[in-house]
């Protein structure tokens, strides 16, 4: 199937239709400063797939916190979790979300998530406390299974295979961080059947392996923030693994020599 086809038909939920920055927003200060969020400045808005938008770039270019900033916007905890989860470990996020401004589309989502690698150690922390508070076990709606007694990419392939659900607005930073090859191919499955049952995605990833996801919109960050739109074979982490695995001794030959000047 072309990486242009829809998957499986679906043409995805389109809650978002793009994202843009705040009239009142105040450069010259973090987060404005990163390069993704300078290009916004200049730029009327982001256009969003109905589907799924992924957006990869460098270390540093500020995909995550564009990430993070959309899922505040859109009402999600910072941390992570459902728009019902309003813990606070420690405040870490930027101010960037209270300047985005998100055009929605007619259809409005009737559950979404936001996960977040790098924290869902909290949010599973989170589910086990309100799974005992609550009258209503929650842990079902993860399997039955507190995500702590779990590995890693399990806790995360049994969020999404359990609690995600159609008609959903799912906002992921670097999902692939506790997934191996099988478990981001499981992903890539799970995200298909969801975008034909009506869901939307918007995903920061370095996986080559996830940009595969069929019909997805690739946004590329370079090192000074511009947004490109790719074709998957022109995507960073893609053209780089495959130079990589073609013949690893060159590239890693390149990449001793260059250290040593």
């Amino acid at each position: 199937m072309s990486r242009s086809t829809r998957s499986r038909g679906g043409a995805g939920g389109g809650f978002i239709r793009d994202v843009r920055l705040s009239a009142r927003s105040v450069t010259g200060r973090y987060p404005f400063t990163l390069p993704v969020v300078r290009h916004l400045v200049g730029v009327e808005r982001l256009p969003l797939d109905p589907a799924v938008t992924f957006l990869v770039g460098e270390n540093g270019t500020g995909k995550s916190t564009l990430v993070e900033g959309l899922a505040v916007a859109a009402g999600f905890n910072a941390e992570g979790g459902s728009q019902s989860f309003r813990f606070a470990t420690r405040a870490t996020e930027s101010s960037l979300g209270d300047y985005l401004v998100l055009r929605w589309g007619i259809r409005k989502p009737r559950t979404g998530y936001f996960l977040r690698a790098e924290s869902y150690y909290n949010v599973a922390t989170e589910i086990e406390y309100l799974d005992k508070q609550s009258s209503y076990p929650l842990l079902p709606a993860y399997g039955g299974i507190s995500p702590h007694e779990r590995s890693h990419g399990e806790s995360f392939l049994d969020l999404v295979i359990h609690r995600f659900g159609p008609d959903g607005l799912y906002v992921l930073d670097e999902p692939e961080s506790a997934l191996s090859v099988r478990g981001c191919l499981a992903l890539i499955t799970r995200i298909s059947d969801l975008v034909s049952q009506g869901s939307q995605f918007v995903i920061a990833t370095h996986s080559p392996i996830l940009l595969a996801v069929p019909g997805a919109r690739i946004l590329q960050i370079d090192d000074d923030g511009a947004i490109e739109q790719v074709h998957y074979d022109h995507a960073l982490p893609v053209a780089l693994t495959r130079r990589f695995l073609n013949d690893p001794g060159a590239v890693l030959r390149q990449l001793f020599d260059d250290s040593g000047d």
